[in-house]
């Protein structure tokens, strides 16, 4: 597969899956009032909403950020990990009532150890797919620039 082909494909799974991600988000708004902590799942859905749409945004500039295929690969592949992980991560502490040592919408409510090591796990895992993938399409983007000359503008007046 060429880079071409491997960064239209990567462009629509992006985009496919940030719609997956927004519909999830959507549904989990449904079930808030049932949850065992309804803000940690009002944050659940939030994040679903946002992940998704963030994802939808990323598909929709993937042909200009300019990495390597093994670079672009490890960006989607820590893309799709980061924000179903942040979306499920938070929908687990809302429904287990639970998360208290790592964010402040569980009100103070701590689940199980073994839940705690789920969330926790999921949270600190995603903070770190998130900032790659951050400063990995900052620089496949600066190479797109440095790529690109300037086209002139007409001046208006």
């Amino acid at each position: 597969m060429n880079k071409q082909t491997l960064t239209n494909r990567l462009a629509e799974k992006l985009i496919f899956f940030g719609v997956l991600l927004f519909f999830l988000g959507l549904i989990v708004g449904l079930f808030i009032p049932v949850m065992a902590n309804p803000r940690m799942g009002l944050s659940s859905h939030l994040e679903g909403i946002m992940n998704g749409i963030f994802l939808i945004v990323l598909g929709l500039i993937w042909h200009r950020v300019k990495l390597p295929a093994r670079w672009l690969k490890i960006t989607y592949a820590l893309a799709i990990y980061g924000t179903f992980a942040n979306w499920a991560g938070i929908l687990i502490a809302a429904v287990l009532d639970a998360g208290a040592p790592l964010t402040v919408a569980a009100q103070g409510n701590q689940g199980t150890p073994l839940a705690e090591a789920i969330i926790g796990f999921a949270l600190i895992t995603l903070t770190i797919a998130m900032l790659t993938i951050s400063v990995t399409v900052l620089v496949g983007l600066r190479r797109n620039m440095k790529r690109e000359p300037l086209r002139p503008t007409l001046a208006s007046g």
